[in-house]
């Protein structure tokens, strides 16, 4: 059995990882590289593989950057199985419908440029219906059911606890008579998050391919998180302003609001309107609502007791149209807008920076990762000039940094992770993280454990299992 990183190597972008045996190709995801715009359309543009040669793909998640390239793989001749979670495949198929609206967007201003200095226009990565037409290959699977891909090989998805739908996969190869497990965390989510259920950990594994994206931090938990982000909105609320709050769409919308219901429900907070304003995050929820399997104890018993939980609690406002979109700049009372991008760098959450900004009375609440050179980093940095559709604007509204609502395993779960099979444990190989995260985590690793052969494969690097 032969294992190639394509993506998610020495990165924490564009995860895609090939698996060959017994004369057949397993394809690991298959994620959008995200970086300088120069690079990503490169890298995303062509495969290191003719797709027409592959088997079959298992999905461990919707994110983008592990589902993202999706439709390019089938507009270039892809047309077998995308085995995956049933709350994957709904929700991989709006983001990547939103995912091809972008990639026809983003050219449109490209070309724009390209007309203006005599170059012939660009394509798109791929299209809105190029994604549509990638839906009808998801074949759903739920969790702890195997299932045979490719003859020789059981594959079973277990819960990863990182959003809806998240899914570890374990491959198990019987291989010229021998039988070796192999374990893709995919994306580790965090213990005793809300909603949904715990990661399980891997067991009896032989070679384990893990993320190790925080593994040199150790997160405080999502309640210190959110008592920290309470105070933000209670020092507003008190001065009558607004708390503006760029989210990502899946995932960090869903868990806020479940917080935000629980304290306004327990009378902490003021029921003030909780306006959540974006199209994703709006569907988004939908389909959380729609996969109850996925739910932890605790909410699925919300539910079974008729309780509402706390997606839909009174105060919440789910806007669908862009009218109602426009119609948040006529409140001038306190409440909560989310709304993505989670980095500020586009969708309906500029037209409220671009309106609410200048007030003092206002906070703008960062809760999510801010990559450089976005206008979210340029606020986190306390800029106080900022350009927004490029005009340029004075900040006299607060900014405040949250941390600790990352859907990201830390450093002490990464050690469980591979604690929990070291036993059988014959090769470590490292993907989606960065150099300083992989040397941090390897250096405790080391103190803690007898660590077996460990790998941080480069791009493109093929390693003999």
């Amino acid at each position: 059995m032969k294992l190639t990183t394509f993506g998610a190597a020495q990165s924490v972008t564009g995860t895609m990882h090939m698996i060959e045996v017994n004369g057949r190709t397993l394809l690991m995801d298959c994620g959008l590289y995200q970086g300088r715009r120069e690079d990503t359309y490169k890298v995303n543009l062509n495969f290191p593989f003719d797709p027409k040669t592959l088997d079959c793909v298992v999905l461990s998640h919707a994110h983008i950057d592990h589902s993202g390239n999706l439709p390019n793989l089938v507009k270039n001749g892809f047309h077998g199985p995308i085995w995956t979670t049933n709350a994957t495949a709904d929700l991989a198929d709006i983001m990547l419908r939103d995912s091809g609206r972008i990639q026809e967007d983003d050219v449109k201003f490209v070309n724009k440029i390209r007309a203006k200095q005599g170059l012939p226009p660009a394509e798109p990565l791929y299209t809105e219906n190029q994604a549509i037409a990638t839906a009808p290959l998801f074949r759903s699977v739920f969790y702890d059911q195997p299932f045979s891909p490719i003859p020789g090989v059981t594959v079973t998805l277990f819960d990863a606890g990182h959003i809806i739908g998240s899914a570890a996969i374990c491959v198990d190869v019987e291989e010229q008579g021998t039988k070796k497990r192999l374990w893709f965390s995919g994306d580790i989510g965090r213990m005793q998050t809300p909603i949904l259920r715990d990661p399980v950990l891997p067991m009896d594994v032989d070679y384990l391919l893990m993320e190790c994206t925080y593994g040199d931090v150790v997160h405080p938990s999502m309640e210190e998180a959110f008592e920290d982000f309470k105070a933000v909105v209670l020092r507003t609320i008190k001065r009558g302003g607004k708390v503006i709050v760029p989210a990502f769409a899946v995932g960090r919308t869903q868990n806020l609001s479940y917080f935000l219901g629980d304290a306004i429900d327990r009378g902490e907070i003021a029921p003030i309107p909780v306006i959540v304003d974006s199209p994703l995050a709006v569907s988004a929820s939908d389909i959380y609502r729609r996969h109850t399997e996925c739910f932890d104890e605790e909410t699925a018993n919300m539910i079974r007791e008729h309780r509402t939980p706390y997606l839909d609690f009174d105060n919440i406002i789910y806007t669908h149209s862009t009218d109602e979109s426009k119609a948040i700049n006529s409140f001038h009372e306190p409440c909560i807008i989310i709304s993505a991008s989670g980095m500020a760098e586009g969708g309906r959450i500029l037209h409220h920076l671009r309106n609410n900004i200048g007030d003092g009375k206002n906070t703008i609440a960062l809760i999510s990762y801010m990559a450089p050179y976005t206008l979210g980093r340029r606020l986190q940095e306390g800029q106080n000039k900022v350009r927004i559709f490029g005009e340029e604007f004075f900040r006299k509204a607060e900014v405040a940094r949250v941390e600790g609502f990352s859907a990201h395993a830390d450093q002490n779960l990464l050690v469980d992770y591979v604690k929990a099979t070291q036993k059988t444990l014959k090769k470590l190989i490292l993907v989606h993280g960065e150099a300083d995260a992989e040397e941090a985590f390897l250096t405790r690793l080391r103190t803690e454990l007898n660590l077996p052969e460990t790998v941080y494969p480069t791009r493109g690097e093929s390693i003999e299992l």
